[in-house]
């Protein structure tokens, strides 16, 4: 049955995928033969190079399409971290992919890709990392896929995908003072759980979107995955067209949802008055407003400024800005590691590397560093750790005993200066 029969019009996700596919339209359930525009590989990906090669594999069907990025131990840090590393350098080496972002010029698979055009409106993007929702951002259906299936895209430029439902998440009014994406997709996971969008595709729309700029719905697209959703979308506009002007690496195909779009369900957030917002241990959706947590006064032993989520050059002013002039309480380790290379020269010529050093930060190169308890900043059992990262299970930063609470890059800021969990706008 199409779309057209059934009396409605396509959401943004069906609109993509009903291209993907060769498709005048499709329904969710219907699975779909996709051609990819964009596969990322990192780490995770040397695990895909040797079913690539059992299936009689010997070509990558576009190398142009393929990209490459060391991020999460970089430089390796341990001997299997070393060899992962080895094994992807060889098969980037044997079939002849020009696009990997080694040591030096690294950065989170996911910034690399945004930041240098590799997805664009309209583009059905995967990548072997759940995280790969962040480019939804860019008005694509961008997906995180396992080894195996990585193996098959290389190969063919094909994957089947079922078709998802879509929730619609509309926001209207205004974020206040000290008030940020960071809170509201917080605010958002609140409602929705980690489990009330599993595989199902999460659009963003409403007058507040529209407001946001592109690394603020880079943060929104990317804990959609904290959602469960198989992938995280704002419709693109000139916003997205400006970001992506010079950058773009292929013709922009963009599409938008029809008025009559049949949604499984929508969820309405309105952010006038929402103060910040901070995710307690131990999971995404155990949300509260972070002046109410700050009445507790809850001590930290470590605050992390990074990850997928907030490390872009934006999320760095921000916590300068309200770390200026002040210091890192005693007794805390505060690490601060840029989404890329790129942002982390863009913060050396900015004197950000100096004012956070200064004040007592740690600041690391470019990685996935602390967010995922594999490299710089493991936290010891029973600490607790402020993170402006996406996610706080139980082991995220190593001991499963460790304690993480999720919040924006200024309250990240604020709760190092003041030795526990504080209200950024109290330093604004």
């Amino acid at each position: 049955m199409s779309a057209t029969s059934r009396g409605h019009g396509a959401t943004l996700a069906e609109k993509i995928l009903a291209r993907a596919g060769g498709k005048d339209s499709v329904v969710p359930g219907e699975i779909i033969e996709g051609r990819v525009d964009l596969a990322m590989m990192h780490e995770q990906g040397a695990q895909t190079v040797q079913p690539f090669h059992e299936m009689g594999a010997t070509r990558v069907w576009d190398p142009d399409r393929v990209v490459i990025a060391i991020d999460h131990w970089v430089p390796a840090s341990t001997e299997g971290a070393a060899v992962l590393h080895r094994i992807l350098r060889k098969f980037a080496d044997e079939v002849h992919l020009p696009h990997f972002y080694d040591v030096g010029n690294h950065g989170i698979c996911h910034q690399i890709l945004a930041e240098n055009g590799w997805v664009v409106p309209g583009d059905l993007a995967v990548g072997t990392d759940s995280h790969t929702n962040m480019l939804g951002a860019m008005g694509a259906v961008a997906a995180g896929i396992g080894p195996t299936e990585m193996a098959a895209v290389l190969a063919l430029g094909r994957l089947w995908l079922k078709v998802p439902t879509t929730v619609r998440i509309n926001v209207r009014g205004k974020l206040g003072p000290g008030v940020t994406a960071k809170d509201l997709v917080l605010r958002a996971l609140g409602e929705v759980k980690t489990t009330g969008a599993t595989y199902k595709a999460v659009e963003w729309t409403g007058p507040t979107i529209e407001r946001l700029s592109m690394p603020e719905r880079l943060t929104i697209c990317n804990m959609t995955t904290e959602m469960g959703a198989k992938c995280g979308m704002v419709a693109p506009d000139s916003k997205t067209r400006d970001y992506l002007s010079g950058i773009a690496k292929h013709s922009m195909h963009p599409m938008y949802a029809d008025p009559d779009a049949q949604y499984e369900r929508t969820v309405e957030i309105d952010v006038d008055g929402m103060p910040p917002m901070v995710a307690c241990p131990y999971s995404p959706d155990n949300v509260r407003p972070l002046p109410d947590v700050a009445r507790e006064h809850v001590r930290i032993d470590q605050a992390f400024l990074g990850s997928c989520t907030n490390a872009r050059i934006e999320d760095l002013r921000e916590g300068a800005a309200v770390l200026k002039g002040r210091r890192v309480h005693a007794g805390v380790r505060f690490i601060v590691s840029p989404a890329s290379t790129a942002i982390y020269r863009q913060c050396l010529s900015e004197g950000l590397v100096d004012l956070y050093t200064e004040a007592g930060a740690v600041f690391t190169n470019s990685s996935c560093s602390a967010c995922f308890g594999g490299n710089m900043g493991i936290i010891a059992p029973d600490e607790v750790c402020a993170s402006s990262s996406n996610r706080n299970f139980p082991g995220r930063m190593g001991p499963k005993e460790g304690r993480i609470y999720l919040m924006s890059p200024a309250a990240t800021v604020a709760a190092a200066i003041r030795g526990e969990i504080a209200d950024p706008r109290e330093y604004a």
